[in-house]
C-alpha cells in the first residue's frame, strides 16, 4: 500500500472511528547471511468501531531485488540463500485485527470486499 493510500485510510479512520492508540517503531525483518539486522518498520493503529475494538498494521521491509544461492556440492555441504535488498525501495503489506476473547484474531481482507 502506497503511503499516500495508507494516509488517506489513516484519515477515514480517523473522522469516522477516532483513533484510540497509533505507534511506529522499526523491527528486524530478517538477517543476511553475514549476521547484519535487516530492519523494517512496524505502523499501529487502534480504533474502536460499532462491532468491537481492531488494529490495523502495515509493515514495510526492503524490498527483496536479487536472491543468491550459495551451495557446494559436497555430501554434507550447506546451502545458503543470501537476499539483495534495495536500499530505497520498500515494499508494505496490511492486516487487520479484531479483538475478541482477550487476544487479537486476524481478520480476512478478502472476506471484506
Amino acid at each position: 500500500m502506497q503511503d499516500s493510500k495508507w494516509d488517506n485510510l489513516i484519515f477515514m479512520i480517523e473522522e469516522k472511528f477516532g483513533i484510540k492508540n497509533q505507534s511506529k517503531e522499526p523491527i528486524e525483518v530478517n538477517q543476511s547471511s553475514q549476521g547484519e539486522a535487516i530492519m523494517g518498520e512496524l505502523e499501529t493503529i487502534e480504533f474502536e468501531t460499532p462491532t468491537g475494538r481492531m488494529k490495523l498494521e502495515r509493515m514495510g521491509r526492503p524490498k527483496v531485488i536479487d536472491k543468491k544461492v550459495l551451495s557446494t556440492k559436497r555430501i554434507g555441504g550447506r546451502v545458503t540463500v543470501d537476499y539483495v535488498y534495495s536500499s530505497d525501495e520498500k515494499s508494505y503489506g496490511v492486516k487487520l485485527y479484531r479483538f475478541c476473547d482477550n487476544n487479537w484474531q486476524e481478520v480476512d481482507l478478502t472476506a471484506l470486499v
